[in-house]
Formats: structure tokens, C-alpha cells, sequence
């Protein structure tokens, strides 16, 4: 469908751009606007309103279809949302094997409707053709499933059907405008215009929804369970079977205790990096050194949280273990420091290792930005290079410093597989860094993981557990934002 609607915005372009031109008598100087204009507002007419319709009919399309089918299914399985959803999962599974064995003959028609008196054998049948389904198909299931194909099939070809007749009556009516009055020009700029403001509007569209989904699965939470206990409670064990203690307090401890190891060991190593880059490194160095140090931010999560599982933690254990050479033997009978390779410490490490290229980045661009003249006027007045960095560089950069960062504390609060394979997963509240602790963003993917139940509280507090740490991450990113814009200083 969308090299359909290309061709005709291409076949738009060049009849609408001839037409202006014959209509010019073959003189572009005629014309109102330059002939490309005339081919491009064809091509806009074309594509642009067709495509957005058929955008949004794949979108709404399978609402429509789920409307439709729902009244197929039993009242005991609508009854619940997470049920509902689980049912319809099965549906499309097996509307989706149908057109499968349907399309390499295994079955026919006179097949499906063989099956809906029986449809034990259909599980078997669709698994030769590559559908796995986990358990039998109940009848119900399957006469919904026949039912979604169809209306798909239905709605498909309407769609095809209504987005080539607006391609075609969108290049049309360019085409037919194509004369040397027609303002071309004005038209294509207001539509890049509208291009533009819809795309800058995406973002903070797409930021608007994610709030407010969330926002709305927190109001269920709260309304089934206290918001004093979730804020102000002291333990985290949630069981699935009522009663359960959901505060965020040891999460939130947590998350901070290792985002501030992080901290501590990206913001200095980064830091000294950028500062020796920007100030004392040869341009030959530079180039082959920031690049290599920039390498440590493409490296995928995943690998850092093997690295802190496989690597870290283990040397930890051998340095603050039992009999490792800085273990507590003699101080607490013997006990040791650290009795697992998942600690706190072992995922503050490697996620400031992972910080490392932000703050030196950042850090080294805002050094650059600070002008030449002010350290050529420092030293006039004799001072040394590393006074002038102390003295002149590093105030005017502070700012900007500052902001980086903030926003590496922001990356550090909401990483997740680093926490999830280094850090452990018990909710404590403990000063020792070489205990097992959790974060917010290991318990979201625990709560959200498997066959839940998205009506219970246990599942419905990873919502209110992202919205805390949406709401603590975008504080400190207007934190970072205010400071930079306030006390930065601006040079010509």
C-alpha cells in the first residue's frame, strides 16, 4: 500500500509539474512559483492524506475487530480485564494459524467449520504449520478466532479500497489546480510547516501519554491500597495473595544508594578526563582518545550487567569475602564483608564505569566552549595551566558541569539490567555497601513479569513505582536545566 501510494504521488509530481508548464506555455517565469512547487503540492496532495488515513486505520482496526468478537466470547471471560486480554491473545494466536494452514492448504473451509464441532485436533494442526499454542482451543475461542479473520480480511481490502481513491483524488485535484495563478509555493511551505510543528509535537505528545497512562493505573493502585503504607511504610514483600507490604522506601534507598557509587566513581574518572582532553592532550591524542572513551556509551546494558555478574562481583568476593584480603577476619569473628558476587557495590562500580563517557563528553564540550581569550589573559598574568584550570576554566565550565552531571544521575536512577544481574534483589534499607539491595526498576520488571493479574495491587504498584521515578528523574533534569541557564556565562 505504500509503494502503491508513492507511484501515484511520483505519477502527481510530474503530471501536475507538465501541466503547470504547458498551461505556462512552456515560460516558468509565468508561473507563481517555480514549477517543482506545482509537482510537490500534487505529490503532498497524494501522499499525505492518504497515508495518515491508513495510519490510523491500522490503528483502530484491530479495536474494531476486538468490539466485534467480544460478544462471541462467554460472560465469565469478559468479566475480567487481564482475563479478557488474555483470551483475545489466544484469539489472534489462532486467527493467525488459520490464515497460516489456509495459505499453504492444510486447511479449507469446509475444514474450519469441521473444526468448530470438535477443535481438539486444531492445536496439533496449527503446530505442523509453526503456531504454538500452550493449551487446548475451547470452541468459543475458535469461532472468535474465524471471526476475526474475516472482518480482517473485510476491513483490509475496504482499507486498501479507500486509501488508492484518496491518493487519487488528492493528486487529482492538484493536478487540476496546476495553473499560473495557483500559489504552489504557499501551499508546500504551510505544509512542511505543519510537518514540522507535528513533529515537534511528538515528543512531548508521546510524553504526555505516557503520563497519563500511568497516572491512571496509580489512581487504581491507590484505590486499592493505602497510599501511607506505599510512601511511608519500611518493608517490600509483596505475595500476590493479599496483605502485601508495597512501600517504596527500600526501593528508593536502594536506587539512590547505588546511583551515588556510581556517581562517585563516574564524575572524578570522568571529570580529570575531560579536563585532561580539552587542556593538555595533543590534537593526535585527542582524536584517538575521545572516540575510545566514547565507546563505553554504545555498549549495550545487558553486557555491562554480565560484566558486574561474571567479572566484578567475583574479584569483590575474592578482595571483601571470606579470607579475601581486605575481609573482616578479627574484627567480627571472622564474618566476612561481602558474601555474594551481587552487592551494591559491584553495581555502583560498573554503572559508574557506564557514566563515564557522559560526564567526559558533556564535561569536555562545555570546557571547550569556554573561550581561548580567557585563558590567554590568565596566562599574561603568570599563571600555570593547572591554576588556570582551577582558577578561570573550571568556574566559567561549573555550570554547565553541573548540568552533566544531573543528567548522568538521571541515566543512573532509572538503569535497569545492570541493577537486575549486579545488585541483587532484596528490598532493605542498610548502610553496607556489601549487601544485596533492589532498586524501583528491578521491581517494575518483577511486578510486571509472568501471567498477572493487572487488577491486583501487586501488579497495578509498578505504575505508581514508574510515576515516582518519571517524576524523580524529571526533577532532576529541570534541576539541570535551571542551572545551567542561570549560571552560565555566555561569551561572544
Amino acid at each position: 500500500m505504500v509503494l502503491i501510494v508513492l507511484a501515484i504521488a511520483v505519477i502527481g509530481y510530474v503530471l501536475a509539474r507538465k501541466r503547470a508548464m504547458a498551461r505556462a506555455g512552456g515560460d516558468a517565469r509565468v508561473l507563481h512559483s517555480l514549477p517543482n512547487y506545482y509537482g510537490m503540492t500534487a505529490a503532498m496532495f497524494a501522499g499525505i492524506p492518504a497515508l495518515g488515513v491508513m495510519v490510523i486505520w491500522l490503528l483502530a482496526q484491530p479495536m474494531m475487530i476486538q468490539n466485534s468478537v467480544l460478544p462471541l466470547l462467554p460472560a465469565e471471560v469478559t468479566q475480567s480485564a487481564g482475563t479478557t486480554s488474555l483470551v483475545m491473545s489466544d484469539v489472534a494466536r489462532v486467527a493467525d494459524g488459520l490464515d497460516t494452514a489456509i495459505s499453504q492448504g492444510v486447511l479449507d473451509a469446509a475444514a474450519i467449520d469441521a473444526l468448530k464441532a470438535d477443535p481438539s485436533s486444531l492445536r496439533d494442526t496449527l503446530a505442523g504449520v509453526g503456531v504454538a499454542l500452550g493449551s487446548e482451543v475451547e470452541p468459543y475461542v475458535l469461532a472468535a478466532a474465524e471471526q476475526a479473520r474475516k472482518l480482517d480480511a473485510r476491513w483490509d481490502v475496504i482499507r486498501a479500497i479507500a486509501v488508492i481513491a484518496l491518493a487519487l483524488v488528492g493528486a487529482g485535484i492538484a493536478i487540476r489546480s496546476a495553473d499560473p495563478d495557483f500559489r504552489a509555493r504557499n501551499i508546500v511551505e504551510r505544509g512542511v510547516m505543519a510537518l514540522l510543528v507535528t513533529a515537534a509535537s511528538l515528543a512531548i505528545l508521546t510524553t504526555l501519554g505516557i503520563v497519563l497512562s500511568m497516572l491512571f493505573e496509580t489512581i487504581n493502585f491507590f484505590s486499592l491500597h493505602p497510599w501511607q503504607d506505599f510512601f511511608l511504610g519500611g518493608s517490600w514483600a509483596p505475595n500476590f495473595r493479599g496483605d502485601s507490604d508495597l512501600s517504596i522506601l527500600p526501593l528508593l534507598w536502594g536506587t539512590l544508594y547505588i546511583s551515588i557509587i556510581a556517581l562517585l566513581v563516574a564524575v572524578p574518572i570522568g571529570l580529570f578526563a575531560a579536563i585532561y582532553l580539552s587542556e593538555y592532550a595533543g590534537p593526535k591524542l585527542r582524536t584517538i582518545a575521545k572516540p575510545l572513551l566514547e565507546i563505553l556509551a554504545g555498549i549495550p546494558t545487558i553486557v555491562y550487567g554480565l560484566f558486574a555478574l561474571l567479572t566484578v562481583g567475583p574479584f569483590l568476593v575474592d578482595v571483601f569475602g571470606t579470607g579475601g584480603l581486605l575481609s573482616a577476619e578479627g574484627l567480627r569473628d571472622g564474618d566476612a564483608l561481602m558474601s555474594g558476587a551481587t552487592a551494591v557495590m559491584t553495581a555502583g562500580l560498573v554503572m559508574g564505569i557506564m557514566l563515564i563517557p557522559f560526564v567526559s563528553s558533556l564535561s569536555d564540550d562545555i570546557i571547550n566552549a569556554v573561550p581561548q581569550s580567557l585563558r590567554d589573559g590568565s596566562y599574561g598574568l603568570g599563571a600555570t595551566p593547572s591554576e588556570t584550570v582551577r582558577q578561570v576554566v573550571l568556574p566559567a565550565a561549573l555550570p554547565g558541569i553541573v548540568g552533566a552531571i544531573l543528567l548522568a544521575a538521571s541515566r543512573a536512577i532509572g538503569e535497569t539490567m545492570i541493577v537486575v544481574l549486579g545488585a541483587g534483589a532484596i528490598a532493605r534499607i542498610s548502610g553496607n555497601p556489601f549487601e544485596a539491595m533492589t532498586t524501583i526498576t528491578t521491581r517494575i520488571v518483577s511486578q510486571l513479569t509472568g501471567d498477572t493479574d493487572f487488577a491486583s495491587p501487586e501488579t497495578l504498584v509498578a505504575f505508581a513505582l514508574g510515576l515516582t521515578l518519571f517524576v524523580l528523574t524529571l526533577g532532576l533534569n529541570i534541576v539541570a536545566l535551571y542551572i545551567v541557564r542561570k549560571y552560565r556565562e555566555q561569551y561572544e
